[in-house]
Order: C-alpha cells, then structure tokens, then sequence
C-alpha cells in the first residue's frame, strides 16, 4: 500500500508535528509499505506553481492511504491546508458536476478508492464546538469538501478525529490522543 501523510502545522514542536506526525510516520516506517509525505509548511507552498500542483497531484493518484493532519484556527485548518484543497482537489482531477437539470449538478467523485483519515487539533475544547458551534469545522471538512471528492461514505465522518484543548491539557490527555493514532495506523496497516 501507498501511504501519504499532509501535514499542515508550521511549528515542529507542535502537538500535530511532534505527536501525531511523528506517530503516524513511525508506524507507517516500521511496516514494509510505502510512505510519501507533504509537508505545507517546509515546501513552497505559499504560491503554488504548475509544477508543484502537478506534484501533490501525482502523489495523491499513487496513494492508497493519506492521512490529513492540521490544527484548526479561526474555525478552518491552517492557511495552507486549506490552499491544498483549493488548488489540488481541483475539477478534471479530483471531481466534476453532472448535470441533473439546467440548475442543478452533482459532484462525481474521482478519488472514491482512497482511504483517507484526519486528525484536527483544537486551542478549545469540545462542548462549545460540539454545541454552540454545531461541530461545523468537521461538517464543512467532511460534508463540504471530502464528501465531493471521495464520495459520500460514512467513513469519512468516523475517520475524521478531533482532539480538544490540546494546549492546555495534560500529557496523559495528550499521549492518550497519540495512542488513538497508533490504533488507526495500526488497524489500516493491519497489524
């Protein structure tokens, strides 16, 4: 299998680069399968070129397996996450609109053979977003961008894990959130 891991945190010292990264990396480093990564934040990626739209692009087609990883601000993942979508999951390449009617189109999938899991880390914790905020940063993830470009499967929602108040919590809270990610990896790679 082809695994693919996108990394969208600026900071090495962070809990996303740090923990989850270097957890999900290693996993993948002690099984016998490929691993590819992007890093958003150590390429150029700040004004993205033909060439290396072209690149990701190669990178995701070749995969099996990706897993997204970012911490969110301001509601939405990290600038460049966010730029990765728009310029990478583009029409022609990760989906298009069929025509229904003349005002009404759905999205076709072309990514639907891919596994994909994310981890979101949150500053906050989880009853005001689960709540007052109606859990809507992995609702637009999910439902307004994997959901046109993987398909619509259930997995992606389940597969989308979120950790709360990250900064602020204890290591045990957070080498109990790395243990979750080991478990994935694991069960993905079948160990």
């Amino acid at each position: 299998m082809n695994n693919l891991i996108v990394i969208g945190h600026p900071d090495k010292k962070s809990f996303c680069y740090n923990g989850i990264f270097k957890t999900i990396k290693g996993e993948i480093e002690k099984s016998d399968e490929n691993l590819e990564i992007i890093d958003l934040y150590n390429e150029p990626f700040s004004d993205p070129k033909k060439e290396i739209i072209e690149k990701y692009q190669k990178l995701i087609t070749w995969s099996n397996r990706i897993y997204f990883i970012s911490p969110v601000w301001w509601f939405r993942l990290t600038p460049r996450m966010e730029m990765f979508f728009d310029f990478i999951f583009t029409p022609g390449f990760a989906f298009d609109f069929v025509n229904i009617t003349k005002i009404y189109a759905y999205p076709k999938s072309y990514l639907k053979d891919k596994e994909i899991r994310t981890y979101m880390t949150h500053g906050a914790p989880s009853l005001p977003v689960m709540t007052l905020y109606l859990n809507s940063i992995k609702l637009r993830l999910v439902m307004g961008v994997y959901s046109f470009v993987f398909g619509w499967k259930l997995s992606l929602w389940y597969k989308t894990k979120q950790f709360w108040s990250v900064p602020f919590t204890t290591d045990k809270k957070r080498m109990r959130y790395l243990d979750i990610v080991r478990k994935d990896v694991r069960k993905d790679l079948k160990i």
